[in-house]
């Protein structure tokens, strides 16, 4: 890990890595929640200090039953993206690698390395437009289990398609994202 100009803190794999792991979508794993806790435990140690929201079990292994990428997303809600700077350090000590992915929305990380991941780690502002869509939306696929079937497929055939392009598997999830989250929200008001 290294220091920035900036003052982050990210994993030296960063500027090495040429390839990230093939996109493998798997079925459902009851171990996903345990390890959720253990890592929320280990979280709330570290980056304590400058959690003000909770840490939240979020994306695809937080929706029982979904079949997923074997990736725990993981949603801690901070005061501000500046005042949780610090937390960069904290979380690097964990072994998470950051990486200056939509850094005006939150510090991302990912877990133990860019090229095979176990965890990513978002810091947002707790209650945030993001932090409520991202809890909306996995609230709604654990209330439509027809509507978390339609997303495995989606993902499935997604996988296939764009198996070493995360960025346009992600991409292309978009329309489905939008259109549920938007339907999770009208149905919350």
């Amino acid at each position: 890990m290294r220091s920035s100009a900036s003052g982050w803190v990210r994993c030296a794999y960063y500027e090495r890595v040429t390839r990230e792991a093939p996109i493998e979508i798997v079925p459902y794993d009851p171990a996903w929640p345990r390890l959720f806790e253990e890592e929320r435990q280990a979280l709330v140690d570290a980056i304590g200090p400058w959690l003000t929201g909770p840490i939240e079990h979020i994306g695809s292994t937080a929706i029982p039953g979904l079949a997923a990428k074997p990736v725990i997303d993981i949603m801690a809600g901070v005061a501000s993206l500046d005042a949780s700077r610090p937390a960069l350090a904290a979380a690097a000590r964990l072994g998470y690698c950051y990486f200056p992915y939509r850094p005006d929305m939150e510090h991302w990380f990912c877990k133990p390395s860019p090229a095979v991941r176990t965890h990513h780690l978002h810091l947002m502002p707790a209650g945030g437009a993001d932090w409520i869509e991202r809890i909306a939306f996995r609230d709604y696929l654990r209330a439509h289990p027809e509507i978390a079937a339609e997303y495995a497929d989606l993902k499935t055939r997604l996988a296939r398609q764009y198996r070493d392009d995360r960025e346009a598997y992600t991409h292309a999830k978009g329309p489905f994202i939008t259109r549920v989250t938007q339907a999770a929200l009208a149905e919350r008001a």
